[in-house]
């Protein structure tokens, strides 16, 4: 017999069984299982100490189980059989075991979760290391709290298809939806789900942490249902190329008049220019000549070439000539000043704009109502 296994048995058994107290036997099996855990074991010695391992685990005493349970946690000492047992046990056992060993294969795991119990599930998902197959029963069938810890988990290997399912799942529970949105790794069609579900300061860690491109972000925000989204003519004016931008919204058929509009309203000159030439399907210097250079008739050629409704022509007229008058008085364009006073003025100064034309506009406007809406309503 070796040093190590004569320690054991001769001095640190002999005093667990000999213990009335349990509390004084959890000392001694605590004791005895660090020192298994410490000791250089060969093949015979770990045989021994695992058969230990095994009397341990079938002691009366919770506060024993308990101790070897706490010790051993994320030993490659225990078992299977072992570790299995133990999980089975009562939580206070069950749960570091769960939480941590590396004894379990993924079928104990997946058989732990389907079990159903919350705080076992929650132990499965936060493991320092979660397979495919094992993430994928969580995703699947896991209960909110345990979705949402392995949803945080990075160390989880969570396919598409998984997270497709939490997405599906918990559309509605904005703390798992923050939970994958903070993942290190989405993949695209994840992160477009999450944009149009996830709250506005979640959507721009999206669209920052993830790179998802401009164009997308603006596409799929447009369907979110709040209305502090990101607005899609706001974002046209960042678009680093615009001409493109455009040929993209126009592919996906939300380039129209209610978006060109809103923009104009907005002094988005640009993108109007733009989405103008896309869809009269000309190039922009000829667009922006017509617009701004080619008369009082130059605008209404391309705008009906572009297909727009003629009876909301006169309302890009009343935007056009607003622009125009506020760049003539030399504010910055690009300014949120600018902005403020193309509304307003827009809203405000045009009597030859339609009352159902405002309202076709304002309708569509995704902000509160300003005192420049109230002013053009009471007019």
């Amino acid at each position: 017999m070796t040093a190590f296994r004569a320690r054991l048995t001769e001095v640190d058994i002999r005093r667990l069984i000999k213990a009335t107290d349990d509390d004084e036997r959890a000392e001694a099996a605590h004791k005895l299982c660090r020192n298994m855990e410490r000791a250089e074991l060969d093949e015979d010695d770990r045989a021994a100490a695992q058969k230990i391992l095994r009397l341990l685990a079938n002691d009366a005493a919770e506060l024993v189980r308990r101790a070897m349970a706490v010790t051993l946690k994320a030993s490659d000492l225990i078992p299977n059989d072992v570790a299995r047992k133990l999980a089975g046990d009562l939580d206070s056992i069950a749960l570091p075991i769960i939480a941590s060993s590396p004894a379990f294969s993924d079928e104990d795991l997946i058989e732990i979760v389907r079990a159903g119990s919350v705080v076992r599930q929650i132990a499965v998902a936060g493991r320092s290391r979660v397979s495919r197959d094992v993430a994928t029963v969580l995703a699947e069938e896991g209960c909110e709290q345990a979705v949402r810890t392995v949803a945080a988990n990075d160390n989880a290997d969570l396919s598409e298809a998984a997270l497709a399912a939490v997405v599906d799942r918990f559309a509605e529970a904005p703390e798992v939806l923050t939970a994958l949105a903070y993942r290190q790794v989405l993949p695209m069609s994840v992160t477009e789900r999450l944009i149009q579900l996830a709250s506005d300061a979640v959507r721009e860690h999206l669209i920052s942490r993830h790179a998802v491109a401009p164009e997308t972000a603006i596409r799929l925000a447009q369907y979110a249902r709040e209305r502090t989204t990101v607005d899609l003519a706001d974002q046209a004016a960042v678009s680093a190329d615009l001409a493109a931008f455009m040929t993209h919204l126009n592919a996906r058929r939300v380039l129209n008049a209610s978006l060109l509009l809103r923009g104009l309203a907005r002094g988005q000159m640009a993108m109007f220019e733009h989405g103008l030439a896309e869809l009269a399907n000309t190039p922009h210097h000829r667009a922006w000549l017509m617009v701004h250079d080619a008369g009082p008739l130059g605008l209404k050629a391309i705008y009906d070439r572009a297909g727009l409704p003629p009876r909301l022509f006169q309302a890009f007229r009343a935007g056009v000539d607003t622009w125009r008058t506020l760049a003539s008085e030399g504010i910055d364009t690009s300014s949120a000043y600018f902005r403020e006073q193309m509304l307003e003025r827009f809203l405000t100064q045009r009597p030859n704009v339609q009352r159902d034309d405002l309202a076709y506009l304002m309708e569509r406007l995704d902000q509160s109502p300003s005192p420049a809406l109230s002013a053009a309503n009471a007019a």
